[in-house]
């Protein structure tokens, strides 16, 4: 992917991912059950598993390294084997025996987990995968994926000090491996990851996100782009999904919730600096995307920002003795 607009992306939507349980079984099994996450992810680490859901005709069929990541589905099912099958429950303790006593050489492992995104996160990232995302590890440079797989599952598995910490690190490789391998391999839909891999509006992309405060026009934009007004906003609203500006007012909105979030900026302030005639200009942007205004914003994250800090905090506790 050209840049390294990704790993930006990533930073302000808050993205993070969640391993929440698995299954590891030999011979025929069939397992099913409902999703309440609306982002959840599946991978196969070792073995096959045919997997359904609501809103598909044909099963997807997961290999070795295969990663499945499923939008808005209320229910999913998997089996795998020949017929008789018994039905397995998934297992949320990765200490179980079952984990421990798999054999990657001839039985199925699968873990499964949630992905998490602000909600400017589920504006921008949400509308550029479909209902169901198959990332098949045979046609992805598959030896980054395969080796961030099995890095969660050993450490998901070996109980050790700090693997907690560990395991969130490891399940944001996957997921950024995963939307590499996706868009190399994908014929993307209308989004943010086809605008990101757009070479001909890079540029104007560049411009709005390296300085979004700026009152950008379709002028300026289109002539970054080397390209006519018409055809630029044409282009720019197939690939995104959106008009330039609607989508420039989206991206200014998450340094928004970064500072009111993080910093005591006044939502006045922070108006003026975002390039908003007014704060009620902002304070209507913000809450179309959002879904609350700066103020309501500001006080949740702050009435949950001390459980964080107590996370940050055992989390360095807990590196400090792993080193020493």
């Amino acid at each position: 992917m050209p840049g390294d607009r990704l790993s930006e992306v990533f930073d302000l939507v808050e993205v993070s991912s969640v391993l929440t349980g698995g299954i590891a079984a030999r011979g025929g099994w069939w397992s099913r059950g409902p999703l309440s996450d609306p982002v959840k992810f599946f991978a196969m680490v070792a073995g096959r598993a045919r997997l359904t859901t609501d809103g598909i005709e044909e099963p997807v069929e997961l290999q070795p390294g295969d990663v499945a990541i499923l939008i808005g589905r209320s229910w999913v099912a998997f089996e795998a084997g020949e017929a008789p099958r018994r039905e397995i429950q998934p297992e949320s303790d990765f200490s179980a025996e079952r984990f421990a006593t798999a054999d990657r050489a001839t039985d199925d492992v699968l873990i499964g987990g949630c992905i998490n995104l602000n909600e400017a996160g589920k504006a921008l990232l949400l509308r550029a995968l479909p209902p169901v995302a198959h990332v098949r590890a045979s046609a992805a440079d598959s030896d980054r994926l395969r080796a961030a797989l099995l890095l969660v599952f050993d450490e998901a598995t070996g109980d050790r000090i700090g693997s907690a910490f560990a395991i969130r690190q490891y399940s944001q490789l996957v997921l950024l491996e995963v939307l590499r391998a996706y868009v190399d391999q994908a014929a993307l839909p209308p989004g943010l990851l086809r605008l990101l891999t757009d070479e001909r509006l890079r540029p104007a992309l560049g411009l709005m996100h390296s300085d979004p405060s700026r009152g950008w026009g379709l002028e300026e934009l289109a002539r970054a782009a080397a390209m006519s007004r018409t055809s630029f906003a044409e282009r720019f609203r197939t690939v995104a999904g959106v008009p330039p500006l609607t989508y420039l007012n989206r991206w200014r909105v998450l340094p928004a919730q970064r500072a009111l979030r993080d910093g005591a900026v006044r939502v006045a302030e922070l108006a003026a600096e975002l390039g908003y005639g007014s704060e009620s200009a902002f304070s209507t942007a913000f809450k179309r995307v959002v879904g609350e205004s700066p103020r309501s914003y500001r006080l949740r994250a702050r009435q949950t920002a001390p459980a964080s800090l107590v996370l940050i905090a055992l989390g360095t506790y807990l590196i400090s003795n792993w080193l020493s």
